[in-house]
């Protein structure tokens, strides 16, 4: 029996989660926020909030999962790609609980997580859309490693709708705000022209981005502006997409990332898919969303392939913020 603690800390979201077997036992969290009208992350105080929290998330995930510390086998963390201070102050917390309990540790690729994660679906050889914050990429298994076939040319999807909001006075999360206003948007026969960029199966953001402020500061009504926005941006989101399943061969779409939440998004999908003849999949809203339970899902399978650090050499053991998905060796799955 194994039991992995994982630990989640690359952006606004601090996780703990208890995977065992690959049955998830816990997955707990919390996430930094601002007001509406307010910034968006601010790195230094996303750190703090992490410290602040962590000791907190780890009592509920034990207790949610109940466990003992003594029965924990390893502990994996996020240690790429992200914020540098988050990622600084996970790994922090879980090298001091690796050094207690005298366990291994296992650092994993975010990203990667979000994929490999979609096996708990059913999945089995998919092509993920990847949409997140920092992050936009489709991207499948390919020799060894998992391929970027696509990805954003600027701006994360997440962070380029968290940047509208907050030209709207929406705060941050702007995501959930954006959808519910598109969602109530009443003239919807009359899309907004808005730049229309993908390159092969790769997208760009700042020509919408700086479309729609100069709209906003016109004006514009936010509700039509927001349906607008969600419908050529996921739009070119899917077109990426079953451009890579044709270009790949592959048979299965699984989404990930937070922006995957987005009903509009997931239908937009479930359409291409249907016509395409693929396999439509989507995890759970709490396994789409910044979360633990992935980490820790991904590091039983690598310690099972023998992939950790013992707790007597946790100084070979660092971040990696700028750590590509097709960086990194994937080991496990040869």
């Amino acid at each position: 029996m194994v039991t992995i603690l994982g630990i989640e800390s690359t952006a606004h979201t601090f996780g703990v989660a208890v995977v065992r077997d690959k049955e998830i036992l816990s997955n707990e969290k919390d996430a930094y926020s601002t007001k509406d009208g307010e910034g968006g992350m601010i790195p230094l105080e996303v750190k703090k909030h992490h410290e602040e929290v962590g000791e907190k998330i780890y009592k509920q995930a034990l207790e949610k999962a109940k466990i003992k510390e003594d029965e924990i086998t390893a502990i994996a963390f996020s240690n790429a790609p992200g914020l540098a201070p988050c990622l600084l102050a996970g790994m922090a917390f879980a090298k001091e609980l690796s050094k207690r309990l005298e366990v291994p540790l296992i650092p994993v690729n975010h990203c990667i997580a979000h994929l490999e994660i979609g096996e708990i679906t059913g999945a089995k050889d998919p092509v993920m859309l990847y949409a997140s914050g920092a992050n936009t990429q489709i991207i499948a298994y390919e020799a060894g490693k998992y391929r970027v076939f696509g990805e954003t040319l600027d701006l994360g999807v997440g962070n380029f709708i968290d940047t509208f909001a907050r030209f709207a006075g929406l705060g941050f999360p702007g995501g959930p705000k954006i959808q519910k206003l598109a969602e109530e948007a009443s003239n919807k026969d009359e899309l907004i022209e808005l730049p229309y960029t993908i390159k092969g199966m790769d997208v760009a953001f700042s020509g919408i981005q700086t479309k729609l402020r100069t709209l906003l500061d016109k004006g514009e009504d936010l509700k039509r502006l927001s349906y607008s926005m969600q419908e050529v941006v996921f739009a070119m989101l899917v077109e990426a997409a079953e451009r890579a399943l044709a270009h790949t061969g592959k048979k299965e779409l699984v989404l990930g990332g937070g922006v995957a939440c987005n009903s509009r998004l997931q239908e937009m999908c479930k359409i291409m898919c249907e016509e395409r003849g693929v396999k439509y999949f989507c995890p759970e809203r709490p396994l789409l969303v910044d979360n633990a339970a992935m980490i820790a899902y991904l590091g039983e399978t690598m310690f099972r392939a023998g992939i950790s650090t013992d707790h007597n050499h946790l100084d070979q053991v660092d971040i990696a913020p700028r750590e590509r998905t097709d960086d990194v060796e994937v080991s496990w799955k040869d």
